[in-house]
């Protein structure tokens, strides 16, 4: 009994980890800006982006960062980062984010 006990309290504070509380997004800079899942409430999504890139893991984030850039967006999240299984070579994913309009400002 204390085992399913043990098991059910672990799940259920497991649940708790993918809630998060909205948080600002930083000021829109010319760059492209790297965001976490708290910050992109209520910002317009402009789509995904992929790249894959021969090096190490900063190479494919600052590939993410160049094709956002690229798009015109102000914002990004990177989803996933992961090495291929061609060592050396790493594949990620990021959704991209316009700037917050005025409406979602005001209720943050």
């Amino acid at each position: 009994m204390r085992t399913l006990y043990l098991a059910l309290t672990l799940l259920l504070s497991g649940c708790a980890a993918f809630t998060t509380t909205p948080q600002a997004p930083p000021p829109p800079t010319q760059q492209a800006q790297e965001i976490s899942r708290a910050q992109s409430y209520g910002l317009p999504k402009l789509g995904n982006i992929t790249a894959t890139t021969r090096g190490s893991p900063d190479d494919a984030q600052r590939a993410i960062a160049a094709k956002a850039n690229q798009a015109g967006a102000v914002y990004y999240q990177i989803l996933m980062l992961d090495e291929t299984t061609i060592p050396s070579f790493w594949y990620a994913t990021a959704i991209l984010y316009g700037a917050p309009s005025s409406g979602a400002a005001a209720q943050q």
